[in-house]
């Protein structure tokens, strides 16, 4: 944080409940309300950085976003094409960045757009291709590393007429009506005071006191924290009361209400695609332990990063169970973007941001769009810049992509994706350790394989706003896994245990009918005609003789994969029984 915005301080009239232990709302001018909204607009991976940055080792959880960010710096960058998309992940830009460096404290501390070129000023390769918008993130041609700023000249525009009517988003003279809970009505004469305090959720305003407070640097830091994890935000940032974590009721829509979130449908069919996860499951508590996946849906995870907050408030029809951020979106929605703020533009550039340019990737089925890469000409004279405007015989710019081939992550590569989202390569050892260290045996736990669309990514990612289970919290309606659990509670194993008695022979028979080691891929086809062999139980001894021979044969060879121990322990089962 500069100097300059350790100075800045908002001026906030607040009223305050008779008891003194609400605020029931407060009225803010422009430039507090710029800053507000400006919320709205940060990518979700900068809040995590923004708030580790300035809180430390105490940084609030928010979502399984943490986990997510940090699995994601701990990932060795020979899973990603290029280590210029690492860095773009950590750290995502803001198609609002312009609008950011106007308000009056600025929480998000990106710098302006720069370009960079070869470091060697020799470089004899054609230089019109080789500029990057980040640093390190791309290898000239030449092989050198692409680090050195190359200024940018922008066509001046001084005819155009200055509106000092402005402000940053809102219309600069207005001041807005807070509520606790960040609903956001504008003090216009339009409307009656009771419609405005309805409005605000406000039934009850007798023996109300009325102070004026004042909110620096670390106040809006705070104001952002809480504005994502309380209800009462505000109350709790001029009272300093204790916050109160509630465990949030995740909401499901189904599947045609969460159709009917997306407008675009053009946008739906072109991103139509399906992920194939497998999951692995406890089934006495139906916890999704963990998810094996592919290079697409550890990339496309690893996008939630990217995502504006108002783009996963649009995603989500501004359900995500945030509720004070939801309030704000909403609000936002209902002003009239002529009268109260900037344009009806600016209004719909925070509604609906775009990806900067280069940030989106070919894994993403969001209906996302990503602004359109600038047009640059590259000016070389005495010393080369870039210039927004073509002169005489300069030559157009074509910016590389830093992220490699269209996407961050590299295939073909399997992952390991933890309930919180953390992502680590897959390792059958880290595998069985997280099942070790949850003390959960092989026969609790069921693998399912899931088809992840649109429907199953949006729950995913409403899920992560909240929830340090993401994918129990965003997997658990999927239909394919409550049609199993269904399944397992109308033919459950008896006694506890995975035996089923077969037709009557001779003597008790007890034999396994499930062989496979739930939660592993060890189906093998020799196994599975065993199993048929054993819904066929014969009468007599000797055909039962040759039934256990081929689970023998089977266990034997699920033994080589799995550890001979294990699978004597299961034949010794059988052999008894």
């Amino acid at each position: 944080m500069s100097t300059a915005e350790d100075e800045v301080e908002f001026s906030l009239k607040v009223m305050i409940n008779k008891e003194k232990t609400k605020v029931l709302f407060a009225e803010a001018d422009s430039d507090f309300a710029d800053v507000l909204l400006s919320f709205l607009a940060l990518p979700l991976g900068t809040m995590v950085r923004l708030f580790k940055k300035h809180y430390g080792d105490k940084a609030p959880v928010f979502g399984s976003l943490n986990s997510l960010r940090k699995g994601l710096a701990n990932l060795d960058n020979v899973h990603l094409w290029r280590e210029g998309g690492k860095m773009m992940l950590l750290n995502p830009r803001s198609s609002l960045e312009d609008e950011f460096c106007k308000l009056k404290l600025n929480v998000y501390d990106a710098q302006p757009t720069k370009y960079f070129t070869c470091e060697d000023l020799n470089c004899k390769l054609t230089r019109a291709e080789n500029v990057s918008m980040f640093c390190y993130a791309k290898t000239c041609y030449c092989g050198k590393s692409m680090n050195r700023e190359i200024g940018l000249q922008e066509e001046s525009d001084t005819g155009a007429a200055t509106n000092n009517d402005h402000g940053v988003f809102t219309t600069k003279k207005m001041s807005f009506f807070i509520s606790d809970d960040l609903r956001m009505v504008p003090n216009t004469m339009t409307g009656s005071i009771i419609q405005t305090l309805e409005n605000l959720g406000i039934s009850e305003t007798y023996g109300a006191e009325q102070r004026i407070v004042s909110l620096g640097f670390n106040e809006i830091m705070d104001l952002l924290r809480l504005s994502l994890l309380s209800e009462t935000p505000l109350t709790e940032l001029v009272l300093h009361k204790k916050l109160v974590l509630h465990k949030r009721k995740m909401d499901y829509p189904t599947a045609k209400s969460e159709l009917n979130f997306i407008k675009d449908f053009s946008a739906i069919s072109l991103h139509h695609k399906k992920m194939i996860v497998k999951v692995m499951i406890q089934k006495s508590t139906n916890k999704l332990l963990f998810a094996q996946a592919e290079e697409d849906f550890v990339d496309f995870l690893f996008s939630f990063l990217t995502i504006p907050l108002s783009r996963a408030e649009s995603l989500l029809d501004a359900n995500t169970s945030l509720r004070s951020i939801d309030n704000l979106y909403r609000s936002l929605t209902n002003i009239n973007g002529e009268k109260c703020l900037k344009s009806e533009d600016t209004k719909n550039r925070l509604l609906k941001p775009n990806l900067p340019p280069m940030f989106l990737s070919k894994y993403q089925i969001f209906p996302i769009t990503e602004q359109t890469t600038p047009e640059l000409y590259y000016y070389l004279h005495t010393e080369d810049y870039l210039c927004t405007y073509d002169t005489y015989r300069n030559t157009k710019v074509r910016l590389k992509d830093p992220k490699g081939e269209g996407s961050y992550v590299k295939g073909p590569t399997m992952f390991l994706v933890s309930d919180d989202l953390t992502v680590t390569p897959l390792c059958m050892l880290s595998s069985l350790s997280i099942l070790n260290e949850l003390k959960i045996p092989l026969g609790d736990v069921k693998e399912v394989e899931l088809h992840i669309g649109l429907e199953e990514a949006l729950s995913i990612l409403r899920a992560s706003l909240t929830s340090t289970c993401a994918l129990t919290e965003g997997l658990m309606n999927n239909p394919i896994l409550n049609k199993q659990s269904k399944e397992e509670h109308v033919n459950p194993p008896r006694r506890g245990g995975r035996w089923r008695r077969a037709k009557p022979c001779r003597g008790p028979l007890y034999i396994i009918v499930d062989l496979r080691l739930s939660g592993l891929q060890l189906m093998h086809k020799e196994v599975q005609n065993a199993q048929n062999l054993l819904r066929q139980v014969p009468q007599n001894d000797s055909d039962a003789d040759r039934v256990l021979e081929t689970v023998r044969s089977s266990l034997s060879h699920i033994a080589s994969l799995v550890g001979e121990e294990d699978a004597r322990q299961r034949w010794t089962h059988t052999e008894d029984a």
